[in-house]
């Protein structure tokens, strides 16, 4: 990634900003099967676009998320994590399919976040084999689109919550160790250190970043 001039950057007028934030058909293209991405590729820190078409495209990629998310028993998945830098995102509390409530989320925004939070053990489909403990709001009230475009709002408590806020951090390029105390994240330094290594022997690239560049929480316990 570099950064624009200068000169450039103060010519991009808002709208344009804004509309280079909008999905574009390519931004929805994929093949199958599709992969889970692992920490620290860099996909998982890129800037998500907003999905502006709904079309078939988006349906056939919600599909294959629960597919994949069923197949790796996970409870909750969200597009960057199969390489696609959207705001999508998929989960059922659950996590087995004829079981308990698919929910589909795109372009989520959080008006609200309790002020009451509570302590969870986590774990993270793109950290494979790696559970912590991370403070969450225990309910947060969205407003976002379903897989047809329309809007509408939503209240989520206990575990559903969590899961959403856990998917919703990958849409903002939050990974769930950013928000986990220096004592917490010091249990799983060298679990995490292992996937940075084991980047770095499947591409031939030096990792992206470093846990050991980080100094504790980064993020706090809430939302912008």
């Amino acid at each position: 990634m570099s950064i624009p001039p200068l000169s450039q950057r103060n010519a991009a007028s808002p709208l344009k900003k804004q509309q280079q934030r909008l999905q574009k058909t390519e931004d929805l293209c994929f093949k199958l099967p599709l992969k889970i991405v692992e920490y620290p590729d860099p996909v998982l820190r890129a800037r998500n676009k907003r999905i502006n078409t709904f079309d078939d495209g988006v349906k056939e990629l919600v599909h294959e998320m629960f597919d994949i998310m069923y197949k790796t028993d996970g409870i909750g998945l969200s597009a960057p994590q199969v390489g696609i830098n959207v705001q999508l995102m998929v989960f059922n509390a659950a996590g087995e399919r004829g079981e308990g409530e698919e929910i589909v989320l795109v372009n989520p925004v959080i008006y609200k976040a309790s002020k009451k939070t509570t302590l969870y053990n986590e774990g993270c489909l793109s950290f494979p084999g790696i559970l912590a403990d991370v403070q969450r709001p225990a309910s947060v009230k969205i407003d976002a689109r379903d897989i047809t475009g329309a809007k509408f709002k939503v209240n989520l408590s206990g575990l559903p919550a969590r899961v959403f806020q856990h998917e919703f951090d990958h849409l903002q390029g939050t990974l769930f160790f950013d928000r986990m105390s220096k004592d917490v994240l010091d249990s799983v330094r060298s679990e995490l250190k292992a996937l940075e290594k084991k980047y770095e022997e499947r591409t031939g690239q030096p990792t992206p970043e470093r846990v050991d560049d980080y100094e504790g929480i980064k993020v706090v316990a809430g939302f912008s």
